[in-house]
């Protein structure tokens, strides 16, 4: 196909999941040029099909797309949570006697945050990049890049070459663009896979979202519109290749003893995923001219529900640091300031890659003493008010030093 390739952006952003053309809006609102580049046709990037697939977005995250424009297209689609409860347990015999619970209105904003379906968060996406004259997009797969003192340059599959003043890689845990820049990775699997699928169920949800612990790994269940809520559950991976081979109906049989009876009687709704877990982190974030974004920077546990936080926390960073440098008339693709946006994001993301692997490492097992200080554990930090409201300030993304976007503040 012939495409539109200009003759030189400001940012070179590869990768068209959810974090590069975030990433592309944040910028180009701010007066960047970008040239954003994805693999995929456009027309497969979405879907009026529900699927089952939703994303648990922090407050800091709802105030980043509400502040690049994308909160206005997708709010009517938006399931607030109110309510986060966490609990340790076994199939069948219920939760265990302690839990840690997040409370809405326990900080000064409200809700925590929202799930909301892929499938709209993706088509309000395209919409606002078709609305941004300062953002050309490009169908196509980075072979190739080159970087000097004075730009960088892509080629794409096609021959096709895109100069700009800084590669921004957004293209996943397999990122092309470190691998291309001699970015080394530091990382391991966990043995696990996370069974993803959505369910309907006869009672109302009331906005709360679940976290049991069991030995195998956490099962999340997250509030979608309606009687409906999307499932994260974790396992061991030929358990749960076992798992994924059955019929409907055993899958939800196994599903159900885990699950509990809570929310009334259950059924599938939508596709069912898989996704082998594992935590890979780049070694470096940023080369010359170059800079990696969300799993292309570091990839984690999903015990949390921060990977897309995570990666948006990048974008509000990256983009505030770059918008900064080019107003003093500073080259944004310059080490000095590609390093600003190391340091910010790189202790905070070491320390949600150590917390997310030592509480898996400590709830995926039946180990009794363990799940003895555990339950008391969180029993402790849900009985002291100080603690509690700490850590839901950090489950929703506004606690330290927070970027101005997820903290509603326009660039």
């Amino acid at each position: 196909m012939t495409q539109n390739i200009p003759p030189k952006s400001d940012l070179i952003i590869v990768g068209g999941g959810l974090n590069g053309p975030a990433l592309a809006l944040a910028s180009a609102n701010a007066g960047l040029s970008v040239s954003l580049i994805d693999s995929l046709p456009k027309d497969t990037r979405t879907s009026d099909v529900f699927d089952g697939r939703g994303y648990a977005l922090s407050l800091g995250s709802h105030k980043l797309l509400k502040a690049i424009g994308l909160w206005d297209r997708v709010s009517a689609h938006a399931q607030p949570i109110l309510d986060v409860k966490v609990t340790d347990g076994k199939p069948g015999e219920g939760p265990a006697p302690f839990m840690l619970e997040f409370r809405d209105g326990e900080i000064d904003e409200s809700p925590m945050g929202y799930m909301v379906e892929d499938r709209f968060l993706r088509q309000a996406i395209l919409d606002a990049l078709d609305a941004q004259p300062r953002i050309t997009q490009v169908e196509g797969l980075v072979v190739a890049q080159e970087v000097d003192l004075h730009g960088a340059k892509v080629t794409l599959d096609s021959g096709a070459e895109i100069d700009g003043r800084l590669i921004v890689g957004c293209d996943g845990r397999k990122s092309g663009t470190a691998e291309r820049a001699g970015i080394k990775r530091t990382g391991w699997a966990y043995g696990q896979t996370a069974l993803v699928c959505a369910i309907s169920h006869e009672l109302p949800h009331n906005g709360a979202a679940h976290q049991y612990f069991l030995p195998s790994g956490p099962l999340a269940i997250l509030p979608l519109p309606g009687n409906q809520s999307s499932i994260v559950w974790t396992e061991k991976d030929q358990m749960a290749a076992d798992i994924q081979a059955l019929s409907d109906e055993d899958y939800l049989a196994v599903l159900r003893p885990r699950f509990g009876d809570f929310l009334g009687e259950i059924s599938l709704a939508g596709k069912r995923f898989t996704y082998p877990l594992n935590i890979t982190l780049a070694n470096q974030f940023t080369a010359q001219r170059i800079a990696l974004v969300g799993d292309a920077a570091h990839g984690m546990h999903p015990i949390s529900g921060q990977g897309l936080n995570a990666g948006l926390k990048d974008v509000g960073a990256l983009t505030e640091v770059l918008v900064e440098a080019h107003r003093r008339g500073e080259d944004i693709g310059r080490e000095d300031v590609l390093q600003r946006y190391a340091q910010w994001r790189r202790f905070d993301v070491a320390s949600m890659a150590l917390m997310t692997d030592s509480f898996n490492k400590l709830f995926s097992n039946d180990n009794p003493l363990l799940r003895i200080a555990r339950d008391i554990g969180m029993g402790v930090v849900n009985s002291v008010t100080g603690l509690r409201r700490a850590a839901i300030r950090e489950a929703a993304g506004v606690n330290g030093d927070v970027p101005k976007l997820l903290r509603g503040v326009p660039l």
